[in-house]
């Protein structure tokens, strides 16, 4: 099983690259996780990209799971603006929400994923 060292930390992962503990995250874990090559595309985290892990994060804590693409893209839209569509998301995080962004954001594989 894949593990990622933080600090002297060691995190489990499972074979796509999310935390087996999403208690365990924290923003540096996000940054970690986000460059790590070992589960696909390396990401430098801007703000419009911390906007959605926020959200998602936010969402997840309060319903248990991840919201679904529309409600992501609808708020998204609020926070970063107007031109915020799924290809705008898709272009933050190029293997999508469901991998990219929840992985990044420290949350459950979401059903039906990878």
């Amino acid at each position: 099983m894949p593990e990622l060292v933080l600090k002297g930390k060691k995190l489990r992962l499972d074979e796509d690259g999310f935390l087996q503990d999403w208690e365990q995250w924290d923003e540096d874990v996000a940054r970690a996780l986000a460059t790590d090559t070992r589960f696909g595309s390396s990401i430098q985290l801007t703000e419009e990209h911390w906007k959605v892990v926020r959200y998602l994060r936010d969402y997840f804590l309060k319903y248990g799971v991840a919201p679904p693409i529309r409600m992501l893209v609808k708020q998204m839209k609020k926070d970063i603006g107007p031109h915020v569509d799924l290809q705008y998301i898709y272009k933050l995080f190029p293997q999508g929400p469901a991998k990219d962004a929840c992985r990044i954001a420290g949350l459950p594989k979401p059903t039906g994923c990878v």
